[in-house]
Parts: C-alpha cells; sequence; structure tokens
C-alpha cells in the first residue's frame, strides 16, 4: 500500500516580507490536500468521484498577492472570533472590550487582521498511514481588541480514507473569548460552475433569525416550516431562490445553525453535501456547537481561480463549524469563554464517503 507523503515549495512573499509556504499532503487514497502557511489556507483539497477522478472541492486562489489583497478567506483559518460580533464590543468580568470592525458596523471573522492575515509556524510528519501538518500562531495579549496572550495550534490530518481532519486548539494567560473555525469554500462538482443544484443537510433543528446586518435577533428558531429546514437532504437552489425576507437580504444562506446534540466531545455529523450527479458525497463532523452555511452570495466574479476561472456568485458553499455568532454578549448561548488553566478543543473533520444511492430531494 502506498505511504503517504508531505511535501513543500515557496509560494510567494506577503507585502511585509515573510515568506509563505504551500504544504502538499498527500494520502495513500489518491486524495491530497495544500495548504499554505499564510492564513492556514486550505488551498486545494483533491477527492476522488465515483470514477476515481480526482478533482478540487474547494475554492482557491492563483497567487500570494491575490490572498493578501483581495480574498473574501477563501480556506483560511478563523479566529479569534469566527462570525459576527455586534458593534466590535463584548463586556467579559466586567470589563469591556473592543474589536475594529469590518463589517456594517460589526467585527467579523476576529476584525481586520484576524488569524486569517498571519504567517504560521509549520512542522510536518508522517504518522502511520496519515499525512499531517501542524500550524502554531502567538496571538499577543490585545491583539485586534481581545484580552489575554492566546496560543493556538492548528493540526490539519489526512489519513488512508481520504478524510481531512482539523484539530485546533488554543490556551490563554487571561479570561478571553475563543472561536476557531476553517472557512473553506465547497464545490463537489469541481468544474467551475455553481452549487445550487448540490443537496445540502445540516442535523440542527434550529436556526438563527439575523437582522439585515447578520446580527441574531435572539432566540433560537425551529427551521420546521421554513426556508432553512435541512432535516433532510434539499437542493440549495429552493433555498437560496426561496420567498424569504432574510434570504433576500443576504443573498443565499449566511446563517447559523444550531446543531442538535450541542457541543460535544466527540465529532457528530454535521452536515452532508452531495453534487447533482451524486458523484461525490461529503459530510461535515464536529464537537462544535454551531454551523455556518454561507453560499458564496458575494462572489462577483470578478477573482478568478488558478485555472482561470471566474468565481461566481453561489460557486461554493461554506460549512463552518463555530460557537454561535455574537455568543460573548448572549448568556443564553452556548458559552465561548476561556480562562487561564483550560484548553480549547475543536475537531473538524470532512469526511468523504463512497457514493451510493442519492438521497430523496425535497
Amino acid at each position: 500500500m502506498p505511504r503517504p507523503t508531505v511535501r513543500n515549495r515557496p509560494f510567494g512573499t506577503t507585502p511585509t516580507g515573510e515568506e509563505v509556504t504551500l504544504w502538499r499532503l498527500e494520502s495513500p487514497s489518491g486524495s491530497y490536500a495544500e495548504i499554505l502557511t499564510y492564513g492556514g489556507i486550505l488551498h486545494a483539497l483533491g477527492v476522488p468521484d465515483a470514477t476515481g477522478r480526482l478533482g478540487n472541492v474547494v475554492l482557491s486562489l492563483p497567487s500570494i498577492d491575490q490572498y493578501t489583497e483581495k480574498s473574501p478567506y477563501l480556506g483560511a483559518l478563523i479566529g479569534r472570533y469566527a462570525n459576527r460580533i455586534a458593534q466590535g464590543r463584548f463586556t467579559l468580568d466586567g470589563t469591556e472590550h473592543a474589536i475594529p470592525v469590518n463589517d456594517r458596523g460589526h467585527a467579523l471573522h476576529g476584525g481586520p487582521e484576524g488569524f486569517d492575515a498571519r504567517v504560521w509556524e509549520a512542522a510536518a510528519h508522517t504518522d502511520g498511514d496519515t499525512a499531517v501538518l501542524r500550524l502554531r500562531l502567538l496571538s499577543p495579549d490585545g491583539d485586534m481588541g481581545f484580552p489575554g496572550t492566546l496560543d493556538v495550534t492548528a493540526t490539519y490530518s489526512l489519513d488512508a480514507h481520504g478524510t481531512l481532519a482539523l484539530d485546533c486548539t488554543a490556551t490563554t494567560d487571561r479570561p478571553t473569548v475563543v472561536s476557531l473555525s476553517n472557512h473553506a469554500y465547497f464545490n463537489l462538482a469541481a468544474d467551475g460552475g455553481d452549487v445550487l443544484d448540490h443537496t445540502l443537510r445540516v442535523d440542527g433543528d434550529d436556526y438563527l433569525p439575523v437582522d439585515p446586518e447578520g446580527i441574531p435577533l435572539g432566540p433560537a428558531t425551529a427551521v420546521k416550516g421554513t426556508p432553512f429546514d435541512l432535516t433532510a437532504p434539499r437542493l440549495l437552489r429552493l433555498g437560496v431562490q426561496a420567498d424569504d425576507d432574510e434570504i433576500r437580504g443576504a443573498g443565499g444562506y449566511d446563517h447559523c445553525w444550531v446543531l442538535s446534540r450541542g457541543e460535544t466531545g466527540e465529532p457528530r455529523r454535521a452536515a452532508r453535501l452531495a453534487s447533482a450527479d451524486g458523484g461525490r458525497v461529503m459530510e461535515v463532523w464536529t464537537t462544535a456547537p454551531g454551523l455556518q452555511v454561507y453560499t458564496a452570495n458575494q462572489l462577483d466574479g470578478t477573482l478568478s481561480d488558478p485555472d482561470g476561472r471566474p468565481l461566481r456568485r453561489h460557486g461554493a458553499v461554506c460549512l463552518e463549524t463555530q460557537h454561535l455568532p455574537d455568543a460573548p454578549n448572549r448568556p443564553e448561548y452556548p458559552s465561548p469563554v476561556l480562562r487561564p488553566g483550560e484548553t480549547d478543543r475543536r475537531r473538524t473533520e470532512f469526511r468523504f464517503p463512497r457514493p451510493e444511492a442519492p438521497d430523496s430531494v425535497r
């Protein structure tokens, strides 16, 4: 049986002169993952279809210049806090903290210089039949307004079955808030088209309604009877084009589902995505309490992938495992607070089971 391999090559230099490396993990199954030290970006994920043909199922950009100047978080590691914090402010233990706002008056994905815009330290190895890349970042006290020095490790591992796992851990020397995620844009057809004929199932009976700026309106609401009911496989087209004020305002899905079993110690399935022809299927398994579904509503064709194909609206879907948005201001949500002596742990797995008979679609 082939052995896993790990290779690397230069990928350019950031505007501040930092060298960026591309690491390639190859599985005995033939699958591969390419990860940049800039932003911990998942730059490529090669997955076979039902006939064994490999295809890259994540959107990417051709150069480090485009990633540093224009990228809408393509494939990036997100921190310190994934999703939105209202007005960029939260109070922790009686002290208010302010995060620079970067999205309609709110802080998004850790602020304008979040973890997606940092060069991470990297070390790689193989472990049995698994290829492993370990990334580390030290975020100082006050970084983007967040309290505490945060020591973060993000480990990508690709096993013999072609499962890509992401394990994130974080420790702090002062109380802080943490929600780490990955922002890959998935298109299982790997053909440069849209994902409107993909089917998606989410294992969550509730979601968070949001205002026009993406801030939760309050408690979770049952999905039953709404366009957010993905408890059975549903064509993304039917949701994205639904007659619903929230969906029209966002241009598609940009909402957080509350996963049925809440925060867990071991991964459980959060979502199942299938291409239109059923040739590729992906399951997302996670320990996180929430899943943000985003249908690439803001892509407008001004960016192109390494093959020169424009990245267009609804050309992918993001399935971001995370704490709930604005949880630092919502005591009724699962707590994102991390204190000294504790370790924040998050595992997400992207599994690619062999395609079987297609799901019945509503």
